[in-house]
């Protein structure tokens, strides 16, 4: 009866559209409007509150970065029920990386409905991403766990990523390299230190260069394999 009232309320109102372009979103009406404006309101637009606090999307990003991750947790142990804990731990920070959360929140339109002042829409980059986590702490205070658990699975993961390509990708750590070079705006390039042996024990040594600060260095029995193996303990060293 409360979800009725409130459907008449809202589809009645100066709202409506908004209403119904969340309830597109989300594949049900939402309850408390409040929270999913105050999920697209990015700080740049905010207005203060009390005690250096503001009516932003922050709180709520906090909130729904913790529901996500144990969402995403949840259907990849599930999924992969023979695979230990570093390997679930690795395909859970690729899906949902800043870069992915992005790219889903324009997908879903979330990041099209932001409220943004216009000289702040392009310096911040992760603002969409931001909005999505927010979005998703909005389900979980609006209608509970349970439905922030199954939009995550159902529209974000089952609608939209190739958990194939993330299994494909993840082991591809040049190309992770390169992704995260070009969003850092990092310099990288690897070098030849030393090519030994002949034959089938022929094995290079090659270092990596970051910015022309040497960072790591990969052995492999092709260039291509030592160049691999120093992007990878790249990012283990870095813990990214």
């Amino acid at each position: 009866m409360l979800g009725l009232l409130k459907f008449f309320r809202y589809y009645f109102s100066d709202d409506k559209k908004f209403y119904l372009a969340l309830k597109n979103i989300l594949g049900f009406y939402p309850h408390n409007l409040n929270l999913y404006k105050q999920c697209l309101r990015h700080r740049s637009a905010a207005t203060s509150l009390k005690e250096g606090a503001d009516n932003s999307n922050e709180r709520l990003e906090f909130l729904g970065d913790a529901v996500i991750s144990t969402a995403v947790a949840h259907f990849l142990f599930r999924k992969f029920p023979y695979k230990d804990e570093g390997f679930l731990t690795k395909i859970r920070a690729r899906m949902v990386s800043r870069t992915t959360l992005n790219l889903l929140s324009r997908k879903l339109g979330i990041m099209q409905m932001m409220h943004v002042k216009r000289e702040s829409e392009y310096v911040y980059k992760s603002a969409g991403g931001d909005a999505l986590e927010a979005f998703i702490g909005a389900i979980y205070l609006d209608r509970g766990y349970v439905k922030a658990q199954n939009f995550v699975i159902h529209k974000l993961i089952k609608l939209h990523l190739d958990i194939d390509e993330i299994l494909r990708h993840d082991t591809d750590y040049k190309s992770r390299l390169v992704e995260w070079s070009q969003k850092e705006k990092k310099n990288i390039r690897y070098e030849v230190a030393a090519e030994n042996g002949s034959g089938l024990g022929k094995y290079y040594t090659v270092y990596l260069f970051v910015d022309e600060n040497k960072q790591t260095t990969g052995i492999g029995n092709s260039k291509k394999a030592a160049e691999q193996q120093a992007a990878e303990k790249f990012f283990t060293d870095k813990e990214i």
